[in-house]
């Protein structure tokens, strides 16, 4: 009777290990300040999570238009002309997190739609890891300017006709 006690104390324990070890945590966003005022970030947005109750825009499946390559010295190119209704897809070749988003930083509420996690649907709403991608349909025509809400100097713009 011992020995099946002890042999169900030992599994427990070590599924419980398994769990703790085992469990994935998201990468962690540089702690981010607002270029122009110099206002620290919100937290939701240095952990790289959308704040509280915000709308996060889906991924979107289907083929781009143009794409974007995000790498260390930043976007390439970083600008692209399309169509009214076409995808662009920003494809992480970088070393570290990039988090496309509308300008103007830190409020990411250029691009007209609202209901993204700051102010435009035209936002990640999160980090985006290397070797993944994140797109965008564009359907307003304008000239829209963008950046990467993690490191701020690197921008560019979509010219939707």
């Amino acid at each position: 009777m011992k020995k099946i006690i002890l042999i169900i104390a030992v599994v427990v324990i070590l599924i419980g290990g398994y769990l703790v070890f085992n469990k994935s945590t998201p990468a962690e966003a540089p702690t981010d300040t607002n270029v122009t005022s110099g206002m620290p970030a919100t937290p939701e947005l240095e952990r790289g999570e959308p704040a509280p109750g915000a709308t996060v825009p889906e991924m979107i499946v289907e083929t781009a238009a143009a794409v974007i390559t995000y790498t260390d010295s930043g976007y390439t190119p970083a600008s692209a002309k399309i169509k009214m209704g076409e995808t662009v897809k920003f494809m992480n070749e970088s070393s570290k997190n990039m988090w496309p988003a509308s300008a103007q930083h830190p409020t990411h509420a250029v691009y007209p739609t609202t209901g993204g996690c700051l102010g435009s649907t035209f936002d990640a709403c999160k980090s985006v890891s290397p070797g993944q991608s994140w797109s965008f349909k564009f359907d307003i025509k304008g000239d829209w300017k963008y950046h990467d809400h993690l490191t701020p100097k690197y921008f560019g713009g979509i010219l939707v006709d």
